[in-house]
């Protein structure tokens, strides 16, 4: 793109000329443009605070339940993604996504299950329309007790 710009007026006159990469031909525009920017907080941080095992009783132990408190610093996430990993955090064996509504602080409970006892890294994603924030743990779940 090549042209000339000037400033007036708070508005930016631009012209421009683009190569078509079809045709070979060129595209001059010529304009007042004007945009404005807002500039949004966002989700700051995320933590994983506890975590807990629930206790189930033994007809209902087939999956170990867990529940993670987390926080977060900045705006109020809309929802909540949830990625269940091998130990190195490579491999992902579930990703669970859910809407939340937090209406005054960011302190919310994830309850999630898992399938095997095992080690398992877990990625917790906080989001809104305009940005995401990440917490990650290791846990190591034995017959439905987290360590």
């Amino acid at each position: 793109t090549t042209g000339a710009s000037s400033i007036s007026d708070s508005s930016i006159t631009l012209e421009s000329m683009e190569d078509n990469p079809d045709g070979g031909c060129h595209i001059y525009r010529n304009g007042y443009y004007r945009n404005g920017i807002a500039v949004v907080e966002g989700i700051l941080e995320v933590n994983i605070i506890q975590m807990t095992s629930i206790q189930m009783t033994e007809s209902q132990a087939e999956n170990a339940l867990v529940d993670f408190v987390v926080t977060c610093q900045g705006s109020l996430p809309t929802d909540v993604c949830t990625v269940v990993s091998d130990p190195t955090c490579q491999v992902s064996k579930s990703v669970v996504c859910d809407p939340i509504v937090v209406t005054d602080e960011c302190l919310l409970t994830v309850r999630r299950a898992f399938e095997e006892p095992g080690t398992y890294c877990i990625n917790i994603t906080l989001g809104d329309d305009t940005s995401q924030a990440l917490a990650s743990a290791l846990i190591s779940v034995n017959g439905g007790e987290p360590t």
